[in-house]
């Protein structure tokens, strides 16, 4: 089972060196090294680079750290990839393995404003009751323009 797991994180590492090397670096997409926190108000990153961030987070979910991965899911939850939004609900449905309470608050402030695909990928894994709560939630909300 280790030597599975291994392998496991071996292709998840050389899949982030992959994407990370054919990223072009134009002085901090995400706005990280500016000085005024992790991710600044200039973030304007490509969608590699904006992949890339959200499932980097998955190496500190898996060791139950989850503040980066819910900081970041919450700033990109809004992206307009579809990439982007299938990999912020899938970050957020292994948050919610590590700690259900914490995704459940993550839900109910940010569930009706949510993108309709990171919603789905989020909730997979609650319970029937759970899931169509919040996409009535999300339901109710109106139509974004």
């Amino acid at each position: 089972m280790q030597t599975v797991l291994l392998v496991i994180y071996l292709m998840v590492v050389l899949a982030l060196i992959g994407v990370v090397l054919i990223q072009r670096s134009e002085g901090g997409g995400l706005g990280i090294g500016g000085g005024s926190g992790f991710m600044s108000a200039r973030g304007t990153a490509n969608a590699l680079t904006r992949t890339t961030a959200i499932l980097a987070t998955l190496f500190f979910v898996r060791r139950d750290d989850l503040d980066d991965a819910f900081a970041i899911a919450g700033r990109l939850m809004d992206d307009d990839e579809d990439l982007i939004q299938k990999a912020v609900g899938g970050v957020l449905r292994e948050c919610g393995k590590h700690d259900p309470a914490r995704l459940v608050a993550f839900l109910d402030d940010n569930a009706a404003t949510m993108p309709r695909t990171a919603l789905r990928y989020a909730i997979e894994h609650l319970e029937p009751d759970a899931r169509a709560h919040y996409r009535s939630l999300r339901a109710t909300e109106e139509v974004r323009p």
